[in-house]
């Protein structure tokens, strides 16, 4: 039985293990992605249970039976010892809880466990921050670009990715899975981006600037949100995300609710 160091972590996911213990997906700073068991964490008393929350920094400690080993599936889960938060504490509002699952959804889909990204960890908390005190679509935009480059699927943004041409601040380009970065026809220009807007965004992850990264995510504008979803989409191969999927169920609820007392309203004020 072996002890890492103890680790700053976040908690993405959790499944119940038994009626007393629950399985984590944890994003470590060192270790990466890993699944963990926490014996007991589920008992009343056990002071677990209010630490092992989402969207919160947290420190841990750590036990494997044996090292990690190519094919070896139970050598990949780890044994929670201890956890405790290591700040500073920020609740999401709770009209952006849908977002930052949508952050864990995306880190679980597109992170191979085992697999470090130090500058990724960081980019998440500095996410986990924009959504809970600034804007949203920053934050979302900014995060997207971050994991992509990270995994390596992000395409170079200062110039085309076939033809490696430099870009034209004033032509329209457009992002996509197949051709990458690629001008955009004159004849199909629609949600196209001026070449300014990759350039600066480019710039900004070159210099890991999260301010800068969110401000010219903003300026781009809803079309970047649009080429970024597909490149996403291509890359997982599917378009199907749950927390995005919830989020549609709750505003449609919430649309349907009112509705219900827009009429509710109208019935009571007529005077027949």
């Amino acid at each position: 039985m072996s002890r890492a160091p103890t680790q700053p972590a976040y908690v993405l996911h959790q499944w119940d293990w038994s009626e007393t213990s629950l399985v984590l997906d944890l994003f470590t700073r060192d270790l990466g992605r890993i699944a963990v068991v926490a014996k007991g964490a589920k008992r009343p008393y056990s002071q677990l249970r209010s630490v092992l929350l989402p969207f919160q920094r947290i420190a841990v400690s750590l036990t494997r039976s044996r090292p990690p080993s190519s094919g070896d599936d139970a050598s990949e889960i780890h044994t929670l010892r201890s956890a405790e938060f290591i700040g500073p504490l920020a609740a999401l509002p709770p009209e952006r809880l849908f977002s930052g699952f949508y952050l864990n959804e995306l880190l679980m889909k597109l992170l191979a466990r085992h697999d470090p990204h130090e500058q990724l960890f960081a980019a998440y908390g500095q996410a986990l921050a924009t959504l809970a005190w600034a804007d949203e679509q920053a934050a979302l935009r900014a995060f997207e670009l971050e994991l992509m480059r990270e995994v390596g699927v992000l395409p170079e943004l200062g110039r085309t990715t076939t033809t490696l041409r430099a870009l034209e601040p004033a032509a329209p380009y457009r992002l996509s899975g197949e051709a990458g970065l690629a001008e955009a026809p004159l004849a199909d220009f629609q949600g196209a981006l001026a070449g300014e807007h990759w350039l600066a965004l480019a710039q900004a992850l070159q210099t890991q600037d999260h301010a800068a990264l969110c401000t010219a995510a903003l300026a781009a504008g809803p079309a970047l949100r649009t080429q970024l979803r597909a490149l996403l989409h291509y890359h997982l191969g599917t378009s199907r995300l749950r927390s995005r999927d919830a989020m549609r169920d709750a505003r449609a609820l919430l649309d349907a609710a009112a509705s219900v007392d827009r009429s509710s309203v109208s019935v009571s004020g007529n005077p027949s």
